[in-house]
């Protein structure tokens, strides 16, 4: 295997398993909301946490932090603080599977914004798009309910997965010019400095009155250590240094896999207290969810290896 193709496979097998690792966040972030922790108060800890780790990260390796790299990380950050504060108050009030279902929109929103920032887009990537916001609307509708089920939640959600589409974009343009262990760092750290500083200043029990009964649950701490470690310092290292070997559009793809690895582990019962049910035809939204990566990843190979011979002997 040609070394480009080998690099992008890894890319490509890297940014997937951060999919599934983003998808265990959604239930993570739903038990300590039932917890009794207000958003601030998670987002302020998780990135404490993630700026924590991608710190030491930077002086074990030395890393050396160039304006330009801090002022992208800078960006991405204000960017990353507006998209948590809205998707975590959204779970407020959707459920865990709708919250990860509503955000993976982004695989629509992303080609959308990369063709506004100049970038091509190959048309088995569009095509993929299009059955994973088929999936989607499968997987989010509920038949019966008032305006199929939308709600405050969905909304913040909604606006989460636009901005979510400006994030992928942004990362993907940034991470062919700065240093991924910077931008992680840089943009972690932003968000938890913003978080830290609205939770200050909210009353209760928006800021983080109440929150010690919630704090000295051995369980609590480990969703968190699990946001803040996996999901964030790990997470957003992975994305900031991989990104660059794939398009923006084809990352939201292979994103798009994360609401069903949600919906997964919501129904699963594997976090306590959370144990959510979909119907048929949410789970066939799920199928087609996964079937759009096939489409972006395998398409243009299936393509190239059915030469016009072997095409017409198919035909006949």
């Amino acid at each position: 295997m040609p070394e480009t193709r080998r690099s992008h496979l890894v890319a490509v097998l890297a940014l997937a398993a951060i999919a599934m690792v983003w998808a265990g966040g959604f239930p993570a972030t739903k038990y300590c909301l039932q917890a009794g922790l207000s958003v601030g108060a998670i987002l302020s800890i998780r990135f404490a946490i993630g700026t924590t780790g991608l710190g030491l990260m930077l002086l074990l390796l030395r890393v050396p932090i160039r304006r330009r790299d801090a002022l992208d990380g800078l960006l991405l950050g204000l960017v990353l603080v507006t998209l948590f504060w809205l998707q975590t108050d959204g779970l407020r009030f959707t459920t865990t599977s709708k919250s990860g279902f509503i955000t993976g929109l982004y695989v629509i929103f992303t080609p959308l914004v990369a063709l506004l920032a100049g970038d091509r887009m190959r048309p088995s990537h569009g095509l993929g798009a299009l059955v994973a916001l088929a999936g989607l609307a499968l997987l989010v509708r509920e038949p019966g309910a008032a305006w199929g089920g939308w709600n405050r939640g969905d909304s913040e959600t909604l606006l989460a997965a636009i901005l979510c589409g400006f994030h992928i974009v942004m990362t993907a343009h940034f991470c062919r010019r700065s240093n991924g262990w910077v931008l992680a760092f840089m943009q972690v750290a932003v968000v938890g400095v913003i978080s830290l500083a609205i939770t200050l200043c909210l009353p209760a029990p928006y800021g983080f009155q109440g929150a010690g009964p919630a704090l000295h649950q051995g369980s609590t701490w480990v969703s968190l250590a699990f946001m803040g470690l996996l999901a964030t310092t790990l997470a957003f290292y992975v994305q900031s240094t991989f990104q660059s070997r794939v398009g923006a559009t084809e990352c939201a793809i292979i994103f798009s896999a994360e609401p069903v690895w949600t919906a997964f582990i919501a129904m699963s019962g594997f976090v306590p207290g959370i144990r959510e049910h979909l119907s048929p035809v949410q789970l066939l939204g799920g199928g087609l969810i996964l079937a759009a990566n096939l489409v972006a990843e395998l398409g243009p190979t299936l393509l190239r290896r059915l030469s016009p011979t072997e095409a017409e002997e198919t035909i006949g």
